[in-house]
C-alpha cells in the first residue's frame, strides 16, 4: 500500500524514501508474527481437542526445547503421565506409542511458542539497534514482548490446572484467560502494523456511524470467541448436537440449574452453549446490516472491503459453528472454526482502523537505515 510523504513533513526526500521503506520492513515483521501467532491458537485448540494438552507434565522454558532422545527418555515421561487422573480416567493402558501421539501434539505447540518469542525478539533488537522502529512505538513493542513471555507462564498455569484430582482437562477460567491473552496480543501487534502500513490521513465525516458499528462488531465478535472458550472448556460443544433448537427447546431447560446464577453462564455447559449460540446469531445479524451499511455509505475503500470482508468471514464462521456441533466436534472441523474466529478478528480490526480518529500529524523521528 503506498505511503503519503506528507507522513514525513520537512525532511529531504531521501530520509522520506527510507522511512517509507523502514515502516514497510517492521510492518512486514510484524504481520509475520500475527500469522505465527494464528497457528499457535490453531495449534492451542488441537492439543485441547486431542486430549494432549496434558502430556508434558513439566514447565521448562529452556531444556524444554529439546524432545525425549531416548527410549529411556520417554518411559520416564510416560511414567509421570501416568500419575495424572487424565490417564486414570481417558488414557488408562493406551500404551507408550499413544502417549508419544498426543506428546508430539504439545511439544509442537510449545515449540511454536518459543519460536514465536525469538521471531519477536531477535529482530526486534535489530530493528531498535539500527533505528528502523519509531520512538513512539519502541516501549509500545517492549511491553508486547513482555506480555508474549507472560503467556507462556499463563500457557503453565492453565495446564497446571488439569493435573488436580480427579480433573481429565484444564480449567475453563485458565483456559478462557490463556486464549483472551493471546488475541490481545494478536490485535496489539496488528494494530501496530496497519498504523505502519495506512496513510496517515483524516477519514470523511460520513464515516462516524460506520466506526460505531464496527465497535459494536468488535466488541460481539471478542465476546463470542470468550463464550466459545468456555464451550471448550466445559466440552459444552458435545451436547444439544440439535440447531436451532436445544432438545426441543430455543432455552434448555436445565439452563438455570446451578447456584448461583452466575455460575451457569461460565459453568453450566447447556447455559454455556446457549449463550455462545445467542452470542453468535446477534454477531451475524450486526455484522450483516453493518456490512450493507458500509456497501451503501461514502467511506473509504479500505474500510468498505474489510467490512464486506467481515460480513463474508462471520457467515462462514457460523456455518462451521452449526457444522462442528451437529456433527459433534470433529477435529479438523473445530480447528477451522477455532482459526476462523481469528480471522473475524482481523477483518474487524482491519475495517475500525481504516476509520480510526487521527491526532494532528507529527515529524516522523525514524532514522534512514544505517546500511543505506
Amino acid at each position: 500500500m503506498p505511503f503519503d510523504v506528507r507522513d514525513f513533513p520537512g525532511a529531504p526526500p531521501g530520509e522520506r524514501a527510507a522511512s517509507s521503506r523502514n515502516r514497510r520492513l517492521v510492518a512486514s515483521w510484524l504481520f509475520a508474527i500475527c500469522g505465527m501467532i494464528l497457528v499457535m491458537v490453531v495449534l492451542g485448540g488441537v492439543t485441547r481437542l486431542t486430549g494432549s494438552g496434558l502430556s508434558i507434565m513439566e514447565w521448562a522454558p529452556l531444556s524444554g526445547i529439546l524432545p525425549p532422545l531416548s527410549h529411556a527418555d520417554w518411559e520416564k515421561l510416560f511414567a509421570l503421565y501416568k500419575q495424572i487422573p487424565q490417564y486414570r480416567l481417558e488414557h488408562a493402558g493406551f500404551g507408550l506409542s499413544g502417549f508419544q501421539r498426543i506428546f508430539w501434539l504439545e511439544w509442537l505447540h510449545r515449540f511454536w511458542g518459543r519460536l514465536i518469542g525469538v521471531a519477536f525478539f531477535a529482530p526486534l533488537v535489530w530493528f531498535w539497534a539500527t533505528g528502523r522502529i519509531e520512538r513512539r512505538l519502541r516501549l509500545r513493542l517492549a511491553l508486547i514482548f513482555l506480555l508474549g513471555g507472560a503467556q507462556g507462564a499463563v500457557g503453565w498455569f492453565m495446564v497446571e490446572s488439569g493435573f488436580f484430582p480427579d480433573s481429565i482437562s484444564v480449567s475453563p477460567y485458565r483456559l478462557a484467560v490463556h486464549l483472551a491473552l493471546a488475541l490481545a496480543l494478536y490485535a496489539a501487534l496488528l494494530w501496530t502494523a496497519l498504523g505502519l502500513v495506512q496513510p496517515n490521513r483524516q477519514m470523511v465525516a460520513a464515516g462516524a456511524p460506520l466506526r460505531v458499528l464496527l465497535l459494536l462488531c468488535c466488541v460481539l465478535v471478542v465476546l463470542t470467541i470468550v463464550a466459545g472458550s468456555f464451550v471448550a472448556g466445559t466440552h459444552a460443544g458435545f451436547e444439544y448436537n440439535t440447531f436451532p433448537l436445544m432438545e426441543g427447546r430455543l432455552v434448555p431447560a436445565n439452563y438455570a440449574r446451578l447456584a448461583p446464577f452466575v455460575r451457569n453462564l461460565t459453568e453450566n455447559p447447556a447455559a454455556v452453549q446457549f449463550d455462545h449460540r445467542l452470542l453468535a446469531t446477534l454477531t451475524a445479524l450486526i455484522t450483516a446490516f453493518t456490512a450493507i451499511f458500509a456497501a451503501i455509505t461514502r467511506v473509504p475503500p479500505m474500510a468498505r472491503a474489510a467490512t464486506g470482508a467481515l460480513g463474508g468471514l462471520v457467515g462462514l464462521q457460523y456455518s462451521l459453528g452449526i457444522a462442528t456441533l451437529l456433527l459433534v466436534v470433529p477435529v479438523p472441523l473445530a480447528a477451522a472454526h477455532q482459526a476462523c474466529a481469528v480471522l473475524v478478528l482481523t477483518a474487524s480490526l482491519v475495517a475500525l482502523h481504516a476509520l480510526r480518529r487521527l491526532p494532528a500529524r507529527r515529524k516522523s523521528r525514524v532514522r534512514p537505515a544505517l546500511a543505506e
